[in-house]
C-alpha cells in the first residue's frame, strides 16, 4: 500500500465540512458507495464486537418523512445517500456467540479454542450491564464508525453531514425499528455539496493546536 502524503491528508480534512446543502441531482457512483459501505464494515470496535447496524435509507418517501424528525434539515432527503447509525441494545449472548462463530470461521480455529476470549468479553459486558452503562458503552462505539465513514468519504471526494439533530424515537418509528432491539443514534447524509452552499467556503473555526494538544 502506498500511503498518501501528509499534505494530502491535511488538504482533505480542510476540504471536508458539515455540508448544509446537497446537490440532489448528483449521485454517488455505485463503486464509490460500495467502498464507503466497506469502510463501515471495517470500523474497529471494542473486542471487535461491532454492536451496530448501518441502515442505508434508499426509499425517498421514508427520507422525506425523516426530514420532519430531523428538525427540518433537508440534507436527509437531498443527499445522494443517507446512513442511519443503529446500536444493538442490551447486547447479549446471542450476539457474542455469533461473533465467536464468525471469528472461528475466518481464522480457521475451533470455536472452543476461543473460550478464554469469550469469558473476558462476557465478564466485561456483565459488569457494564450491572452498572447500567452497557447501552451507553455500545452507543459510544457508533461514533468510531461515524468518524471513519466521514474520513473515508472525504478521501473519496464525497461530502457528508454528521447529524445528532434528530429525534431517535421518531426515526425508530418511521423506520420500523421500535421493539426490534435496534435503536437510532445518529445519521449521516452523503453526497455532493450544492454550488451555492455558502458554508463550503466559510473558514473553519478551530482552537489553536497549542490549546487542545498537550505533550507531557
Amino acid at each position: 500500500m502506498t500511503p498518501i502524503s501528509p499534505q494530502q491528508l491535511l488538504d482533505t480534512l480542510n476540504w471536508r465540512y458539515a455540508t448544509k446543502k446537497f446537490d440532489p441531482a448528483r449521485k454517488i457512483p455505485a463503486e464509490t458507495w460500495s467502498v464507503l459501505e466497506q469502510s463501515l464494515v471495517l470500523t474497529p470496535s471494542s473486542f471487535g464486537l461491532q454492536p451496530w447496524r448501518f441502515l442505508v435509507v434508499d426509499n425517498p418517501e421514508l427520507r422525506a418523512k425523516l426530514v420532519g424528525a430531523s428538525w427540518g434539515q433537508t440534507q436527509v432527503a437531498d443527499a445522494s445517500h443517507l446512513v442511519v447509525f443503529l446500536v444493538r441494545k442490551d447486547l447479549g449472548p446471542d450476539h457474542v456467540g455469533h461473533y465467536m462463530q464468525r471469528t472461528a470461521e475466518l481464522r480457521g480455529v475451533p470455536v472452543e479454542s476461543l473460550d478464554p476470549f469469550l469469558k473476558v468479553i462476557n465478564q466485561s459486558l456483565d459488569s457494564a450491564r450491572r452498572d447500567g452503562r452497557l447501552d451507553t458503552w455500545q452507543t459510544h462505539q457508533i461514533y468510531i464508525a461515524l468518524g471513519q465513514f466521514m474520513a473515508a468519504a472525504a478521501l473519496l471526494g464525497v461530502d457528508t453531514c454528521p447529524m445528532e439533530g434528530l429525534s431517535p424515537a421518531k426515526y425508530d418509528e418511521i423506520l420500523g425499528l421500535t421493539g426490534s432491539g435496534w435503536a437510532t443514534v445518529c445519521a449521516c447524509p452523503a453526497g455532493y455539496r450544492a454550488a451555492d452552499d455558502k458554508y463550503a467556503t466559510t473558514p473553519k473555526v478551530r482552537f489553536d493546536a497549542s490549546e487542545v494538544i498537550v505533550h507531557v
